[in-house]
């Protein structure tokens, strides 16, 4: 998969990302906050589970192998989805967007600063730092209304 179709795809990534979280507040109106959490992440296991059965070239078994750490992600994306379900009717969307993605790429800049998870060391610049300051100014100035 060459650079420029991962882009698109990852552009593709935002969009979901940013509509999810209204769809789901939306869905919590019907059903409830947890529950709203619970049918996004059954309906998302399903859609994977298809997936896994069509095109799936791992093993499932090697999950006996993995560190407790490594299975925490389930949990992680549960507490996201839920959060975001829940600020979302009370803060608007490009709020909650706007902490997320201050929040996440700070979290990433330290996360490839210290080249965590054996992932490949990216150091922290001090014009990665200012980016990092603007987009959490942006951030604030959004959140403010």
């Amino acid at each position: 998969m060459n650079n420029l179709m991962l882009v698109l795809l990852m552009a593709c990534g935002g969009v979901a990302i940013a509509l999810q979280p209204s769809i789901n507040a939306r869905l919590a109106q019907k059903v409830g906050s947890f529950e709203s959490s619970l049918i996004s992440f059954a309906v998302g296991t399903l859609c994977l589970l298809a997936v896994v059965l069509t095109t799936g070239r791992g093993s499932l078994r090697g999950v006996v192998d993995a560190s407790w750490w490594e299975l925490t992600g389930g949990f992680l994306g549960a507490f996201f989805v839920t959060m975001t379900i829940i600020a979302v009717p009370r803060m608007g969307t490009a709020a909650v967007m706007a902490i997320i993605i201050a929040g996440q790429l700070s979290t990433g800049t330290l996360l490839d600063h210290l080249g965590m998870f054996g992932l490949r060391q990216v150091p922290l610049t001090p014009l990665r730092g200012v980016g990092i300051a603007l987009l959490c100014l942006g951030a604030a100035l959004v959140v403010r209304r």
